[in-house]
């Protein structure tokens, strides 16, 4: 059990959950605004892809970060323009958004780099892992919280920006507005457009910086439809934590935990089985919002 149950179990935890926490804490934003975003997926996918081509022809992790956080801009504005502007159905662009995904990174590996399923090359410039001093030092502690990538803490670091500009700032009171009471906001002279539009690029950008975590810092590589349905588990965290940050961000460690153990579980469980856990859990999650709901409906 030792060789389960160790550092090592706990440092995976944090590196398998990044890119859930990211994506889910974009998911949150349109949330708020009253937008089903489950195009999450695909965006993060977009974003993996981008991310190694960026980092490939600039020869820079930085430039391949950009360029992700650039192609989450026009991700962002594309879903606000389909579902608010033009009032199609968001489940509908969604699902289209992760289906053109799959689509387009497959024949981008072709045309681009003349390969299928995956592509890695020593010219990828993965992201910097950061040490921090004196805290490495520290028994258990150093080696869990020092030597991950610059995304990990990134991760940390906006849950609380987050709860802070949504639940103790104007500007998160109007995004809150707009999803809840959208007449009232305009009535106060805010348009609850914008609002929605900058929710829906908050969270295409966080969706593609998720993506840039898989395949720079997780990974140093991008593969075929290697985002794995991490951006429906972001939305159900999302749902599960009911849009608070930091109850997404525990979510979202569950889900690392159970990936991570269930990697290390290889040894002894046919992986088949092990690559279900987290997908089961996240349904066990969603199971449990309905029924929790159910109650609060029937005490009145």
């Amino acid at each position: 059990m030792g060789d389960i149950f160790n550092i090592l179990l706990l440092q995976n935890t944090l590196r398998t959950a990044t890119p859930v926490v990211l994506a889910a804490l974009g998911c949150l934003m349109t949330q708020h605004v009253n937008i089903t975003n489950i195009g999450i997926d695909g965006m993060m996918l977009i974003g993996a892809f981008f991310a190694v081509a960026g980092s490939f022809y600039t020869g820079s992790w930085l430039g391949g970060l950009a360029i992700a956080i650039a192609v989450g801009v026009i991700l962002g504005l594309f879903y606000y323009l389909f579902v608010i502007k033009f009032k199609s159905d968001e489940f509908i662009i969604g699902v289209a958004l992760n289906i053109f995904a799959g689509g387009l990174t497959i024949f981008l590996l072709r045309t681009m780099f003349g390969v299928t399923g995956s592509f890695s090359d020593p010219a990828i410039v993965p992201l910097p892992t950061i040490h921090i001093p004196l805290i490495e030092d520290i028994p258990f502690i150093g080696p869990l919280i020092s030597g991950n990538t610059l995304l990990v803490y990134v991760s940390w670091i906006l849950v609380p920006v987050c709860w802070a500009f949504i639940y103790k700032t104007p500007a998160g009171f109007h995004l809150r507005a707009a999803g809840e009471y959208p007449d009232a906001l305009a009535a106060c002279g805010k348009s609850p457009d914008k609002m929605k539009c900058t929710a829906s690029v908050l969270c295409g950008v966080l969706s593609t910086v998720a993506g840039a975590h898989l395949s720079l810092g997780y990974l140093t590589m991008f593969s075929q439809n290697m985002s794995a349905a991490r951006g429906y588990v972001a939305f159900a965290c999302v749902i599960f934590g009911g849009g608070n940050p930091p109850r997404v961000f525990l979510a979202a460690l569950l889900f690392g935990f159970i990936d991570a153990l269930g990697l290390r579980m290889q040894k002894f469980i046919p992986s088949d089985i092990t690559s279900m856990a987290p997908y089961v859990v996240t349904i066990i999650m969603m199971v449990a919002v309905v029924l929790m709901e159910r109650r609060k409906k029937a005490r009145g």
